[in-house]
């Protein structure tokens, strides 16, 4: 357990497994009970961040926050740093600032109903995948398809630049 800001949080990543890179969407959802996404973004007890493909999901790490008497306003940089590289997290409700700040990131908030089970929004992702993506999601996408995404890459991608 580590200690940030007078608030305590715990965190589980898991091991990166051989195809973890290959995710083209990494996405996060508010919870508690890790099974319904039923948290308001700046307050919620926990995240889970997946990443998501047309075939599959897989859960990458699980973040616990300590219930403590910080303001949510003092709270939010070190949350939205814990979802660098997610294209959006869903959950109940986000405020002004914390969209602001999220958006500033690349990171979406999607607003859903209290109690929506989180694997049936991980399958509306893929079956969206499968299709042709709108909104945040295409978006998400292009921004992935433009950056390399390690450093082999990045240097063949310097390489088929025209000189």
């Amino acid at each position: 357990m580590s200690t940030f800001h007078g608030y305590s949080e715990r965190k589980l990543h898991i091991e990166p497994q051989p195809r973890e890179g290959e995710f083209p969407l990494k996405v996060a959802f508010a919870t508690g009970n890790r099974r319904q996404v039923e948290q308001h973004f700046g307050s919620a007890r926990g995240m889970l961040i997946y990443g998501v493909d047309k075939n599959e999901w897989r859960i990458l790490e699980a973040i616990e926050y300590a219930e403590g008497e910080q303001r949510a306003h003092d709270r939010l940089p070190a949350r939205i740093n814990d979802l660098a590289g997610c294209a959006a997290v869903f959950c109940n409700a986000c405020g002004a600032s914390a969209i602001r700040q999220l958006l500033e990131r690349g990171i979406h908030p999607v607003k859903v109903a209290e109690g929506v089970e989180i694997h049936s929004l991980l399958q509306e992702l893929q079956q969206e995948l499968q299709g042709k993506p709108m909104g945040w999601l295409a978006r998400s996408l292009k921004q992935v398809q433009r950056a390399p995404r390690g450093e082999a890459e990045r240097l063949q991608a310097l390489m088929d630049e025209e000189w």
